[in-house]
């Protein structure tokens, strides 16, 4: 799969801007500020609807102006799909394929497989359970359409669930039949859910280990762990043991919404114990990880996005990165990053095309 062409119209500090791509790699150079990362969102954007750094889609459109529009030409084994997504201050978004709007902005995820590695992947570590839950969901999500479907039904029960504890506490008034039709859909859904991860996270370890080894010396040890309320107990058996303390919190406790990840090195959590180069080294090996799983279950090369690559890294780690992406034919490339010079050297020494965009 290919992007060909990226065309722009007021999306964040671009008015209007249009790029042809290199089959291989493509690096976007300059200072801060130009605008080298929001041309890498505009590429997330095509594959996922939304912006990977900002989710209010009125603070996409370029300051002024009362739209964007972000179109991309693709090449695709089935043949040439051109998307657009649109958003125009106060309405709904748009996106189209081959000039066709979607229903349901799910039916669109998963069609254009994509990974981005950016600094901001550290929230991953730092951030809440919610963070590590999205990145579970994402990466099932992109070859698993059912799942997405089952997640959103459940996200969808779990508000109804909880705004029924809230207006039973609000009116004084309890009516447990009701609590139970939801808790037996919560049931149905967060199971399917807890063993899609779970089968997940044994499949994805393995290559996450893998990639760690790669990119570390090898030193230290790392680990990747599920955790889930689920696999002490049955889903319907929480709901009802724990009735009183929902009832109470006006909050549903336990499900599949509390599941995270624990990320550790040598036994413990690498958000305290790990350097800044091992939490880089670490992220980077999880999105690698992603990238292999979405390949062997899409068949397809998925896109990689290169946010910023340097950051926090040394000349050596990034080019032996590089390396792994060539050696390992990973497709098209896309690299963000301040040091025109810094970057070509790299990328010249993996010996494929390359296009360079000075911003």
């Amino acid at each position: 799969m290919l992007l060909n062409k990226l065309s722009l119209l007021n999306y964040k500090n671009f008015e209007t801007e249009t790029f042809s791509f290199d089959p291989k790699i493509n690096c976007f150079v300059g200072h801060n500020g130009v605008g080298k990362t929001n041309v890498l969102d505009a590429i997330y954007h095509l594959s996922f609807g939304k912006s990977y750094f900002n989710p209010i889609t009125s603070q996409n459109i370029k300051h002024g102006e009362d739209f964007f529009v972000v179109e991309g030409e693709y090449e695709k084994e089935t043949g040439s799909e051109k998307i657009l997504v649109s958003a125009k201050r106060g309405q709904k978004k748009i996106i189209k394929r081959n000039a066709k709007a979607y229903e349901k902005f799910s039916e669109h995820i998963g069609f254009l497989p994509l990974v981005i590695i950016s600094p901001s992947d550290r929230d991953l570590i730092t951030e809440g359970s919610d963070t590590r839950r999205k990145f579970i969901d994402g990466v099932i999500s992109q070859g698993d359409s059912k799942y997405l479907h089952t997640l959103l039904n459940y996200n969808k029960v779990l508000a109804q669930r909880n705004s029924l504890l809230k207006y039973f506490a609000a009116n004084n008034t309890h009516n447990q039949d009701t609590v139970d039709i939801y808790n037996e859909q919560l049931h149905q859904y967060g199971t399917e859910i807890f063993n899609k991860r779970n089968q997940f996270l044994e499949d994805f370890t393995p290559i996450f280990l893998n990639r760690y080894r790669a990119i570390s010396s090898g030193s230290e040890t790392v680990s990747l762990a599920y955790s889930s309320q689920l696999k002490e107990k049955d889903l319907l058996l929480l709901l009802q043991e724990n009735a009183l303390k929902d009832k109470l919190s006006q909050y549903t406790n336990f499900g599949i919404h509390k599941d995270d990840l624990s990320f550790e090195i040598d036994e413990h959590p690498i958000k305290k114990f790990g350097s800044q180069g091992q939490q880089k080294s670490y992220l980077i090996a999880l999105k690698l990880a992603q990238f292999d799983f979405i390949k062997q279950q899409s068949k397809v090369n998925p896109i990689l996005l290169l946010d910023d690559i340097f950051d926090k890294l040394d000349e050596q780690r990034v080019e032996q990165i590089i390396n792994l992406v060539h050696d390992e034919n990973f497709g098209q490339l896309f690299i963000s990053d301040t040091h025109a010079d810094r970057t070509e050297n790299v990328i010249k020494k993996v010996g494929q095309s390359y296009k360079m965009f000075k911003l």
